[in-house]
């Protein structure tokens, strides 16, 4: 298959974007940009479509996707009911980095929900993707597009890695915002509960609904129970090298994978490390990646991703990453590396 670029970095091309409708109206499958990481999108209301994502990232099937919507008008018609929490949660947050799960009505496949009888929603704030979506006939499936297990994509080169030639088209937006996928939040429950963390925290929800609960799987609890979000079981954003987290103070975190670094290399590994702006220089031997500065967390979050992806381009054998327990998205970027390192973590 010839996968087509659509080059819209500098904004909404609407013949480009009538292309990408038209694939996913006919079910193709279309990658495209939005503020979190970038979408593998099919029409989320056929069957056939959303089975099309799973192939192509070598998803489990139990493994619900979200529909992204470009308007709040199309949630009616593919949810059973809007709770009040759910229209004060728009008014705050949409178009925007929030997914919430309602119970969904009979036109939503479960191919589309991963056999579940609620429904992952989502309002993105990227333009093109808005554009897209409405082009497609308003109800676009995707997970991020990348295949399954490996780093989200924040690129469309990042796409392009791991689609090319499995999909119909790619389109590229440029570099993403955020860097980490958005936060999921169940109401189908008495008290709202987040699946997944991301750039919208606890304090921000809880100031627009009150009491919100956290899943314990988010802290990295093992769970065989049939996840009702993406990424709640399966092992995500994994690089292809061993990674493994230090946790501790900040200078002991230092001391510790300094050590390891030199025993790495005496065993004849390859060793990498993640560090940031402020503590890169004070690492001693291994290849050493700024994932960004502690002073502005968004750029650690930017950047996890594409660090890892970089990774995987050298001849590293193994990674020591330090932890990011940062005020706002530290629980968003440490449940993110933490899966990614297959809760491979190590206390000082």
């Amino acid at each position: 298959m010839n996968t087509i670029i659509e080059d819209m970095r500098s904004g909404v091309d609407e013949e480009g974007i009538a292309r990408a409708g038209d694939i996913l109206k006919h079910g193709g499958l279309v990658a495209f940009p939005t503020e979190t990481v970038y979408g593998l999108g099919a029409d989320a209301l056929d069957a056939q479509a959303a089975a099309r994502i799973y192939a192509a990232k070598g998803r489990p099937s139990d493994n619900p996707l979200i529909v992204h919507i470009a308007d709040w008008d199309a949630l009616d018609y593919i949810v059973e009911e809007i709770p009040e929490e759910a229209r004060l949660l728009a008014d705050a947050f949409w178009p925007g980095p929030l997914t919430m799960i309602f119970k969904k009505s009979e036109v939503v496949p479960l191919a589309t929900t991963g056999g579940l009888q609620t429904v992952a929603v989502r309002m993105p704030v990227n333009e093109v993707a808005r554009a897209m979506i409405r082009a497609g006939g308003g109800y676009i499936a995707a997970p991020s597009a990348n295949t399954s297990g490996r780093p989200s994509p924040t690129k469309a080169s990042h796409v392009m890695d791991d689609m090319d030639g499995i999909i119909e088209m790619i389109i590229d937006g440029g570099d993403v915002e955020i860097g980490l996928e958005s936060t999921i939040v169940d109401l189908t429950e008495d008290t709202p509960m987040i699946l997944r963390p991301g750039y919208i925290n606890e304090e921000m929800l809880e100031k627009v609904v009150g009491s919100v609960k956290i899943d314990p799987a988010v802290s990295g609890a093992d769970t065989k129970a049939r996840p009702k979000a993406p990424g709640m079981r399966y092992r995500h954003y994994a690089p292809r090298a061993d990674l493994i987290i230090v946790e501790g103070a900040q200078e002991a975190v230092r001391e510790k994978i300094n050590e390891l670094v030199q025993e790495a290399a005496a065993c004849g590994k390859v060793p990498g490390i993640i560090g940031t702006d402020e503590s890169r220089d004070l690492y001693q031997g291994g290849l050493v990646k700024s994932i960004g500065s502690r002073a502005d967390e968004l750029t650690i979050a930017q950047h996890l991703y594409s660090i890892l992806r970089e990774f995987d381009d050298s001849d590293i054998s193994v990674i020591y990453s330090e932890s990011f327990e940062t005020p706002n998205m530290g629980l968003a970027i440490m449940n993110r590396l933490i899966k990614a390192a297959g809760h491979q973590i190590i206390k000082v």
